[in-house]
């Protein structure tokens, strides 16, 4: 299952992760899955960039690989991007291909995009009514940006609030195309992959066929064997020193198994958080287990030293094909379980606030 999200990374509202990227998603959506847009005729993508010089390259971006789907230049403020989209779905248009990038939920219409160069993040975009429902699902849940993305006060009471936000609007938009985007973001803050699952089954069979529905369906075919409450695999792997080191050897702990790796920015600036809950906690029967999707183990070892990550750091130094990452189908980083004593997941991608405030109640 080599499907991997780029959209759930550079959208402001989706927590960052690091992605693996993919040739193609032809391994995943098979061509029963593939959803026909409004007309079927092709789209246009009319843009108008205001304060960019003529000949400023312009490119439109697959949203789940981010891969350069077409270039074009900027002629006396406007541009255009022509095409048949089998697929109606997420893309990004990016000056050069790098961010800020515009986020466009992309089908067979005529789009109108208006944008200013010092302020490409408030883009107006009209012409599609997927869109529309994107426009007012990130309207919805802009008050809860910082909680989706692990910072601010980790509150239950606010964390209830949003996921009830969230919750109304995929019950409204059971077949809007954005709604897989919407039972991603609820699973995100709440760790409840049984309400994803209840989520999702509301969903229209051609919205759960979406890319990002897809990704959902695996998240919850991953769950019957690593869920709440069920015993995680045993695995193992050499630590710095070349030493096997088995999970069930800390049996008796409450251990966070932690995804990373050293040339991924987003693990790195996630690791401060995982230090702090380890400091505070390391005295009450908890600890951290790193498993690193490194290929290169001077850069591993560097990155442990430089981020003070004073715990158990295993990794066989095969990038993606980490051999434990692959048992448990990590499809980006960081990513983590938590597990009790017995060895029971108790928590699943607990990252800043949300993770201290676990360890809070499992740890009085």
């Amino acid at each position: 299952m080599k499907r991997f999200l780029f959209i759930l990374m550079i959208v402001p509202l989706f927590a960052k992760a690091q992605i693996k990227k993919v040739k193609s998603s032809a391994k995943i959506i098979s061509k029963k899955s593939v959803i026909s847009s409004p007309s079927g005729n092709g789209f246009v993508i009319d843009c108008i960039f205001s304060g960019f010089a003529d000949n400023t390259i312009i490119k439109l971006m697959n949203g789940n690989s981010g891969a350069e789907e077409q270039s074009t230049t900027i002629k006396a403020g406007k541009c255009k991007f022509t095409g048949n989209a089998a697929t109606a779905d997420f893309k990004v248009i990016g000056v050069n291909g790098q961010p800020p990038f515009i986020t466009i939920f992309l089908d067979n219409s005529n789009l109108s995009v208006i944008a200013k160069s010092d302020a490409l993040d408030k883009a107006v975009i009209t012409g599609s009514a997927s869109h529309n429902d994107f426009v007012e699902f990130t309207e919805a849940t802009k008050k809860y940006e910082d909680l989706i993305n692990g910072k601010g006060k980790y509150s239950p009471t606010f964390v209830n609030e949003a996921a009830s936000t969230i919750e109304k609007f995929i019950v409204g938009h059971t077949t809007s195309l954005i709604s897989p985007l919407a039972v991603y973001r609820h699973n995100q803050i709440t760790g409840d992959y049984a309400k994803q699952e209840e989520l999702f089954n509301k969903l229209s069979a051609p919205v759960k066929a979406t890319p990002i529905g897809v990704y959902i369906a695996q998240q919850i075919s991953s769950n019957v064997s690593n869920g709440y409450g069920k015993p995680l695999a045993d695995f193992s792997q050499a630590d710095t020193s070349g030493k096997e080191i088995k999970l069930t050897s800390f049996k008796g702990k409450y251990v966070l198994i932690d995804f990373w790796a050293s040339w991924c920015g987003p693990c790195r600036a996630e690791n401060p958080n995982v230090v702090s809950s380890f400091e505070k906690y390391k005295t009450k029967n908890f600890t951290v287990l790193g498993i690193s999707l490194d290929r290169d183990k001077q850069a591993w070892i560097n990155a442990i030293a430089a981020d003070g990550l004073n715990w158990t750091q295993l990794s066989d130094l095969k990038f993606w094909n980490n051999a434990v990452a692959q048992q448990f189908g990590i499809q980006s980083i960081p990513q983590n379980y938590l597990i009790d004593p017995k060895g029971n997941v108790i928590g699943k991608n607990l990252r800043g606030a949300a993770l201290d405030y676990k360890l809070s109640q499992v740890l009085r």
